[in-house]
């Protein structure tokens, strides 16, 4: 069973014991045997462990983590110091040199964000090695669509961060009137000039947290 060790516990002791989480924790096990997956078993969970529902401020949805070696490690968009940035960071730490806000030393790693309330949930939690979207619709999906939905219930103020289509494919989900969502294309170097650039989300981020009495994020 998984332990997150947080007021996350309650819903992953409730999703796993629903069909579909058992289909995929029967699927993954297969995948982890034959294949190599990515990120290691043990990091699977790792944005859930590092910001505690009660906790989280901003919420950063991504897609897919990292299918190359020593990429993923269960954060979306993070990767460890000392791995080559991968295109979508290096523009999210344009924007943010852009917006004023890159504090030096930048690092790669961004479990900095998760200790400070941003959850960082890829939509899909595993990738089979250099085959990107291999674990889509295996139910990884189901499991963080109702974690948005605990989030968006919660009665804590948050920013919701959708960038691209598939995350703003998530606005649904985000209902409750006193989150912010913040809306714009994708960091990735194919759409990040068709308004990600520019779009100021960092720093709208922060400008709504402290208007609701919260601490700003030190991005």
């Amino acid at each position: 069973m998984i332990n997150v060790g947080n007021d996350w516990q309650e819903t992953f002791d409730i999703e796993q014991e629903k069909p579909y989480y058992k289909a995929l924790r029967s699927f993954l096990i297969s995948e982890y045997r034959a294949y190599e997956v990515f990120p290691p078993m043990d990091e699977i969970f790792y944005a859930f462990k590092l910001t505690p529902l009660e906790k989280t401020k901003v919420v950063l949805v991504g897609q897919d983590p990292y299918h190359e070696e020593g990429q993923a490690m269960g954060l979306s968009f993070s990767v460890r110091e000392g791995t080559i940035e991968p295109p979508s960071l290096r523009n999210i730490k344009e924007e943010l040199r852009n917006e004023g806000l890159l504090n030096e030393p930048w690092s790669s790693d961004l479990t900095r964000w998760a200790k400070q309330g941003v959850l960082l949930l890829n939509s899909t939690l595993t990738v089979r090695a250099h085959q990107a979207a291999s674990h889509q619709g295996k139910g990884w999906e189901t499991f963080t669509d109702n974690a948005i939905k605990i989030l968006n219930a919660d009665p804590n103020p948050k920013v919701f961060l959708l960038w691209g289509s598939y995350a703003r494919s998530k606005k649904v989900m985000v209902t409750n009137p006193i989150h912010c969502i913040l809306e714009s294309a994708h960091p990735s170097p194919l759409s990040a000039y068709r308004g990600f650039f520019g779009n100021g989300h960092f720093r709208k981020a922060n400008e709504f947290l402290v208007s609701k009495g919260m601490e700003p994020i030190l991005w």
